[in-house]
């Protein structure tokens, strides 16, 4: 095989990688693609308690860690503060709360103390967009990783949410959960 049809195969393969990363990926996706189907409004689906389960996928794709979390969130205009406490399967248990802010466009902007800078995001149909980077607890190697989350408004009111890590633009984690209103008659992890 000659050089030329090497390199000519090589860059055929790139732009087919590049091709598939651009149009048929996950990070593909832009809110307009969403603007069907049940209109996602952060204020009215993010207010109260909410619940929320879940499975972190590793790199490998295998289940890594199952969670179960208790959210409340609370408006004051246009700005939310989010508590969120996670009960993962090894016993751990963690503890986050979001500052979120909605401008008048549907775009979000998003803080909270594990999050480096400011997350930003749009809602937009039945979806919602946040890119942010989070630093991960020590115990969890303490790396810094650039998340994307996307969050669907299902027709009963619960939302699918899907996130990736990635770490120098490698995929390094998954994350698949949902989120509803919470009731009464929650399972509370450990009783």
């Amino acid at each position: 095989m000659s050089l030329t049809s090497l390199l000519i195969g090589a860059v055929i393969i790139l732009v087919a990688l590049l091709a598939k990363s651009r149009f048929a990926s996950f990070g593909a996706q832009q809110p307009a693609d969403y603007t069907d189907g049940p209109q996602f409004d952060i204020r009215e689906r993010f207010n109260g308690p909410i619940t929320c389960e879940g499975v972190i996928y590793g790199p490998t794709g295998r289940v890594t860690s199952r969670f179960v979390a208790d959210f409340d969130a609370q408006w004051e205009g246009n700005v939310c503060k989010m508590k969120e406490v996670f009960h993962y399967d090894s016993g751990n248990v963690q503890e986050r709360e979001w500052t979120l802010t909605l401008g008048n466009d549907g775009r979000i902007r998003a803080t909270a103390p594990d999050v480096i800078g400011t997350g930003e995001g749009k809602q937009e149909g039945s979806a919602v967009l946040l890119n942010y980077r989070i630093k991960l607890a020590e115990e969890a190697g303490g790396h810094v990783l650039d998340t994307t989350d996307w969050m669907y408004l299902m027709q009963n009111g619960s939302i699918m949410n899907r996130s990736q890590f990635r770490k120098f633009g490698i995929k390094v984690a998954e994350l698949v959960a949902t989120m509803r209103p919470a009731t009464s008659a929650q399972i509370v992890p450990g009783e």
